[in-house]
């Protein structure tokens, strides 16, 4: 594998490598007190579904009037993550229940879908494959990661080859592949969706620690190493590695992260206060758009990009759900 170093020194208000214009950022308060709430969906520009990992419930953000209702799990569920099918029904990670459950908020009926190994304690992080046929998903305390078959309700478990890996951020690539940030370890994962055969990458250096991560168009992997304040990406068809200095420096501590449709990559640098939304650019190489959470953010886990409406979305420590604009928004 050949590796690139594009760490780009001294970025802080060093001219052309970074540039200051900031981004619409909006916050919404959330009325359910020290919830944590996170990991925001929008199945649209107006419909923004949630979880209250702390207290353990989902919501839902009605953006035109500010208003939010909220669906109680039962005691002790930790729900860690959601995604919205198409049909309008959210599935959640019980992460501390050793379930998926899903929710239809048509007939207000929760079904639980308990993991087929006790060792399968702790549903993290969900994504759809193409057509919604499969839920992918990590457990970073089990070292494993996971595809529900959302006809049959099969779930298929497949063991991480390093100890201690920690399965954490989960995408699909455009060949529906999937990719996962083993954030334990200085690694990458890759699944074959036809054979479940995982394959981890080695990335440059030991100290590396990747949190989140994005594949764009091209299928490059991009990834936080949320221990060094770096930002890399892996290029499957060339085998190679680049990687860039965060402007925040060493200690950026980058969590959060999405891709928009121009293939610009959004990330939360959560190692400074307020924290720091920004984006960088492939085609420059440039890192971009500066701002603070107004709220101070405490720590921006993770985002989801909703491209209709140019928006990316997140939850925050602090007790907000935010919204990013940062494509314009389609009539």
């Amino acid at each position: 594998m050949r590796i690139l170093l594009a760490m780009l020194a001294g970025l802080v208000g060093s001219g052309s490598a970074f540039t200051q214009e900031s981004v619409d950022i909006r916050e919404w308060e959330v009325p359910y007190e020290s919830s944590r709430p996170r990991d925001p969906f929008a199945e649209s520009a107006n419909s923004v579904w949630f979880v209250g990992q702390r207290t353990g419930y989902l919501a839902r953000l009605d953006v035109s009037t500010g208003e939010i209702s909220k669906v109680d799990l039962k005691s002790g569920s930790g729900p860690h993550n959601l995604i919205v099918g198409s049909d309008g029904v959210v599935w959640y990670a019980g992460n501390r229940t050793s379930l998926i459950g899903r929710y239809d908020p048509a007939t207000g009926v929760t079904e639980e879908i308990p993991m087929p190994d006790p060792a399968a304690r702790d549903p993290h992080t969900l994504v759809f494959d193409e057509g919604e046929k499969n839920i992918w998903f990590t457990l970073q305390g089990a070292n494993m990661m996971g595809r529900l078959n959302i006809a049959s309700r099969k779930v298929d478990l497949i063991p991480s080859k390093s100890e201690r890996a920690r399965p954490y951020g989960i995408k699909m690539a455009p060949d529906g592949s999937v990719w996962i940030a083993l954030f334990g370890v200085p690694k990458l994962g890759h699944i074959d969706p036809d054979t479940l055969t995982l394959t981890e990458i080695d990335l440059p250096r030991a100290e590396t620690r990747p949190r989140r991560v994005e594949v764009t168009e091209d299928g490059r992997v991009w990834y936080v190493d949320y221990a060094k304040g770096m930002l890399g990406v892996y290029d499957p068809a060339s085998q190679e590695i680049e990687e860039w200095k965060m402007p925040q420096g060493e200690s950026a501590r980058p969590y959060g992260t999405a891709a928009d449709s121009s293939g610009r990559i959004w990330i939360v640098a959560t190692g400074t206060k307020p924290n720091i939304f920004l984006g960088f650019d492939p085609a420059s190489e440039e890192f971009f758009g500066e701002t603070s959470i107004p709220s101070g953010g405490g720590s921006v886990r993770h985002m989801h990009y909703h491209q209709p409406s140019g928006a990316i979305w997140f939850g925050t420590d602090t007790n907000f759900v935010g919204r990013a604009i940062v494509e314009p928004i389609d009539d």
